[in-house]
Parts: C-alpha cells; sequence; structure tokens
C-alpha cells in the first residue's frame, strides 16, 4: 500500500501481499471464530535495526513523532488484538508507526 522511497518496490509488494492474505484468511477462518489480523510495525528499536544506528537518522526524518518505537509499543497492540478488547476486529491491518504513514 505505501511506497515512502525509491528502492524498497519488492519489500512493499511483499507487505500488500501480507495484507491480502490477512484478509483472505479473515474469511476463511472467520467462520471457526478465528479472527485474522495484521500489525504494521514502524521504524522500531531492535537490534536489526537500532535507534542509534546508521540509517536511523533517515526514518526519523519522516515521522511526526520522530522516535523509534519499542518493541512493547508494538507488543501492546498486538496484546490488545489477542485480548477479549480486540475480539471484534477481523482482516484488518493495524499501523504501529508514530505517524510515519499518515
Amino acid at each position: 500500500e505505501r511506497v515512502p522511497m525509491a528502492g524498497i518496490t519488492l519489500y512493499a509488494m511483499t507487505k500488500s501481499a501480507l495484507l491480502s492474505f490477512t484478509k483472505g484468511l479473515a474469511h476463511d477462518l472467520g467462520p471457526q471464530g478465528i479472527t485474522v489480523n495484521l500489525v504494521h510495525p514502524g521504524s522500531t528499536d531492535t537490534d536489526i535495526n537500532p535507534a542509534s544506528g546508521p540509517g536511523a537518522d533517515p526514518q526519523r526524518a519522516r515521522m511526526p513523532i520522530q522516535e523509534y518505537g519499542k518493541p512493547e509499543d508494538i507488543a501492546g497492540a498486538v496484546a490488545w488484538l489477542a485480548g477479549p478488547e480486540g475480539r471484534f476486529a477481523n482482516g484488518a491491518g493495524f499501523v504501529v508507526d508514530g505517524g510515519a504513514n499518515a
């Protein structure tokens, strides 16, 4: 759905495929009471993409909240979806990216 810069065409294509896969599974598994959703995390401070790494400043420049997310920021969204409060969410994509794709 989003291609914020040159050079990431294949990466963006796989992300779009995941959303279609999620929607299809929501239809296939919904009758069994199983919900399927997709979380789109933004730049998150991890070992593979550290907030202090060489690519961090360009990523921050695209964010309205110019800081990296923490793993617990993403985990909070996943926990909500997996808990009773998220029981009616199905076939949706949830963006947790500090507004980078706003």
